[in-house]
C-alpha cells in the first residue's frame, strides 16, 4: 500500500512526464527502466531506492531549478516513510527501535538569556514510563526519561532534512550568480579589488593558464583580420576555473578535457616546419617522442594539426557537450620553412566521431565528418553529446590550414545542473600553430639511404 508521501511524491512526477509530452516507454528506455516500473514510480506503488534515476527522469522532463529542489525534497521524504516500520507513525523512523515510539510531550520553549547563561537546575525526576517488550522484559527506550527521548527524534528529523537543505543551498548559490559559468565570476571578481579571483587554470595540462588573450586579435597585413569564431553571444577568452580548495566536480561542474593524442594517425604521416636544412636535422624518433622533438627545433605543425580530445564527467550528474568553437588569435603569411614528414603517410580512413576545421575561413567552424568502418560509411554525428563519469567521449579532429601561420585555441560549451560555461581547450596555457606549407621543400626519412630526401607527394 502506497504511503501518503509517496503519492505526495508520485503526484509530482506524474505531473512532470504529462508535461513533457514522453510516453511511459520513450522516458523508461532512456531511464534504462522497464515501463511497468516507472509506472510504479509515477503512481506511488514504489519509490526509487537512490535518486540519480529520479534527477535524470526530472531533467528529461524539463525540470529546473526549483521544480529539481522539490523533487529532491519529495523523494527525501518518501524514501524515508517506505523504510519505516510497518504500522509505525512518523515519529518512530528512528532506525534500530524495536517498539512503537510512545507520543512525547514537545518541551516547553525556553527564553534566550539576556545575559551570560546561568547554570540550568538540575530536571525534576520524571516517573519511568513502562512499554512492553517482546519477552517481558522493559524495552531500552522506555529506560530513557522523556527529555531524552524528545532529542533523539529531534535528531532523527535534522538528519532527514539535511541532505534537502544542503541541495537547496547549492542550487540557490548558483542561481543567486545568475546562471554565471566561473569565467563570468572571475570577470566581476577582477573589477573589485576586494574579491580575490580564483585560480584559474587549463584544463588540458593542469598548469597554471596564462592571461585570457584578447577576443579580438589585430589583423595582420598578409591575411585577413579575425573576431571571434564561437557562437554568438558566447563568452570568448576564458579559462576553466577550480575553488580556492581545488574542486570541481559534482552537480554543475564542468567536465574534465584532456588532449590523448597529438596525432591520432600516429604513425602516419605529420609535417612539421623547421627553420633549417636537412643537413642539421636529427633522424625523426618514436612516434610518442616526435612532438617533442619537433618543439626542440622550434617546429610549427604543418598543413593541419590533428588532436584527439577525451572528454568525461566529474560524477555521475549528466555533463551536456553543446557545441565546440574555434576562436583565431592571428593569422600571418605561412612560415618560409622547410616541411619535414614524421612515418609514410599511410592515408587511412577517418574514424567516427571526428570533426574538421578550415582555418583559412573568415569564421572557422567545427563540422563533423562521416566516418568509416571497414567498407561501410559511418553518418557524421552533430553536437550536442552527453558525458558523466562513466560516459566517455573521444573526438578526433583535423585542423587544416594552405594559406596562413593561425594562432588559435577552442572552446567547449557545457550545461549541467543549470548552469552553463565555455571550456578553453588550449596548448598547455598557449595556443595552437599551425602553418601552411604549399610551395615549401618536403622532406622525408629515406629507408635505404638513411638520410632526409626529397619527398614527392603520391
Amino acid at each position: 500500500m502506497a504511503t501518503p508521501e509517496a503519492e505526495h511524491f508520485a503526484a509530482l512526477l506524474k505531473e512532470l512526464k504529462d508535461r513533457s509530452g514522453r510516453s511511459y516507454g520513450v522516458l523508461a528506455g532512456r531511464l534504462h527502466v522497464s515501463t511497468s516500473t516507472l509506472h510504479r514510480y509515477c503512481n506511488g506503488d514504489a519509490v526509487p531506492n537512490e535518486y540519480a534515476p529520479v534527477e535524470r527522469f526530472a531533467r528529461l522532463c524539463g525540470a529546473v531549478g526549483d521544480e529539481l529542489v522539490e523533487v529532491h525534497r519529495r523523494w527525501i521524504v518518501a524514501d524515508a516513510a517506505r523504510r519505516r516500520p510497518a504500522g509505525a507513525g512518523p515519529g518512530a523512523a528512528v532506525a534500530g527501535a524495536a517498539v512503537p515510539v510512545p507520543a512525547a510531550p514537545a518541551p516547553a520553549p525556553v527564553s534566550a538569556p539576556e545575559t551570560a547563561p546561568a547554570p540550568l537546575p538540575a530536571p525534576e525526576p520524571e516517573p519511568p514510563v513502562v512499554v512492553s517488550a517482546p519477552g517481558g522484559g522493559r524495552s531500552p527506550w522506555a529506560r530513557l526519561s522523556r527529555r531524552t527521548r524528545v532529542l533523539i527524534a529531534a535528531a532523527g528529523v535534522a538528519a532527514l532534512l539535511v541532505p534537502t537543505t544542503v541541495v537547496a543551498t547549492a542550487l540557490v548559490g548558483s542561481r543567486a550568480e545568475g546562471g554565471a559559468g566561473a569565467p563570468d565570476r572571475a570577470d566581476r571578481a577582477a573589477g573589485d579589488a576586494s574579491v580575490p579571483p580564483a585560480p584559474a587554470v587549463s584544463r588540458t595540462s593542469g598548469a597554471p593558464a596564462s592571461p585570457s588573450p584578447s577576443t579580438s586579435p589585430s589583423a595582420s597585413s598578409d591575411g585577413p583580420s579575425d573576431g571571434p569564431s564561437a557562437e554568438p553571444g558566447a563568452p570568448g577568452g576564458s579559462v576553466t576555473e577550480r575553488s580556492q580548495d581545488g574542486t570541481a566536480t559534482g552537480l554543475g561542474a564542468p567536465p574534465a578535457v584532456t588532449i590523448s593524442s597529438y596525432n591520432w594517425e600516429e604513425p602516419c604521416g605529420q609535417f612539421y616546419l623547421l627553420d633549417r636544412g636537412p643537413e642539421g636535422v636529427a633522424p625523426p624518433p618514436a612516434p610518442q617522442d616526435r612532438r617533442g622533438w619537433a618543439r626542440s627545433y622550434g617546429g610549427v605543425e604543418g598543413g593541419n594539426t590533428l588532436l584527439q580530445l577525451t572528454v568525461q564527467g566529474t560524477s555521475r550528474e549528466a555533463v551536456v557537450l553543446k557545441g565546440l568553437y574555434v576562436r583565431v588569435l592571428s593569422r600571418k603569411a605561412p612560415l618560409p620553412w622547410s616541411a619535414y614528414l614524421m612515418g609514410n603517410g599511410c592515408g587511412s580512413g577517418i574514424a567516427p566521431q571526428t570533426f574538421a576545421s578550415d582555418l583559412d575561413a573568415g569564421h572557422p567552424v567545427i563540422t563533423p565528418v562521416p566516418g568509416t568502418q571497414g567498407d561501410r560509411v559511418i553518418p557524421a554525428v552533430p553536437f550536442p553529446y552527453k558525458v558523466s563519469s562513466e560516459d566517455v567521449e573521444v573526438f578526433n579532429l583535423d585542423m587544416k590550414t594552405t594559406g596562413y601561420d593561425v594562432t588559435w585555441y577552442l572552446e567547449l560549451k557545457w550545461s549541467s545542473g543549470g548552469r552553463e560555461g565555455m571550456l578553453r581547450v588550449d596548448d598547455g596555457g598557449k595556443p595552437f600553430r599551425t602553418s601552411g606549407m604549399r610551395g615549401r621543400p618536403m622532406y622525408t626519412y629515406g629507408n635505404d639511404e638513411v638520410k632526409w630526401e626529397p619527398y614527392q607527394a603520391g
